[in-house]
């Protein structure tokens, strides 16, 4: 797999400007990323800094603790399609999956989906709050919910992504939906064994870094 075409170059911190985001484009352009990951207030601008490029404009939904309503979840994931978001990643309803709630998680996912029935849907299921059945669990329900992709993490809790928690989101989805490892990505070796366990995709800060050979030294 090219590298440069698994990774979603991304920008979320609060602090992001126009002006970086506007860099994140240009990066992204020169070294054909698939896609940047900003916050959906980012996405007319990131439409208009790509235009004529492949390059898709992914946005995140219920972010970074996905503790609104499915309802609100729905509402900003459609907003954000009709802004031009090509891809919506949203965050589980984390208490539910503590609590085994597997019907409310499904739900919530599903909500979404309805939502955004022609866009791709990445379901972020926050791996280092879960235990391993929970996250076998939450898999489950973000596939049964409609998920184009289960994520592993949004880079704002505790941990990013495992080479472990990747395999086991491989073993539950057995081919029906796609998996994105983000968080904690920091040198080829690491991109290199993310795939190798099962991930087509890779959320990280240090995408330039990665493709150029060198440690992702940013914080995602």
């Amino acid at each position: 797999m090219n590298l440069a075409s698994s990774i979603d170059h991304t920008l979320l911190k609060a602090t992001a400007t126009s002006a970086d985001i506007r860099q994140l484009c240009a990066e992204a352009r020169e070294h054909r990323f698939y896609a940047v990951c900003v916050n959906p207030v980012f996405i007319p601008l990131c439409r208009a800094e790509l235009a004529g490029s492949e390059v898709k404009v992914a946005t995140v939904c219920g972010f970074p603790l996905g503790a609104v309503s499915s309802e609100q979840k729905a509402v900003e994931a459609r907003l954000s399609a009709e802004a031009g978001a090509d891809e919506v990643d949203m965050v589980i309803h984390v208490g539910a999956a503590l609590e085994n709630d597997w019907d409310a998680v499904q739900a919530d996912v599903n909500a979404v989906r309805r939502a955004i029935p022609d866009r791709v849907l990445k379901v972020i299921i926050e791996t280092c709050y879960l235990s391993d059945e929970q996250k076998r669990g939450a898999t489950e329900a973000a596939v049964r919910g409609g998920a184009d992709f289960v994520k592993t993490s949004t880079g704002f809790g505790t941990g990013g992504a495992t080479v472990e928690d990747v395999k086991l989101m491989a073993e539950v989805i057995a081919g029906r939906a796609k998996i994105k490892a983000a968080g904690g990505v920091r040198t080829p070796a690491d991109a290199d064994a993310m795939i190798a366990a099962g991930a087509t995709r890779l959320g990280t800060s240090g995408g330039v870094g990665l493709v150029s050979g060198t440690q992702n030294t940013q914080g995602y």
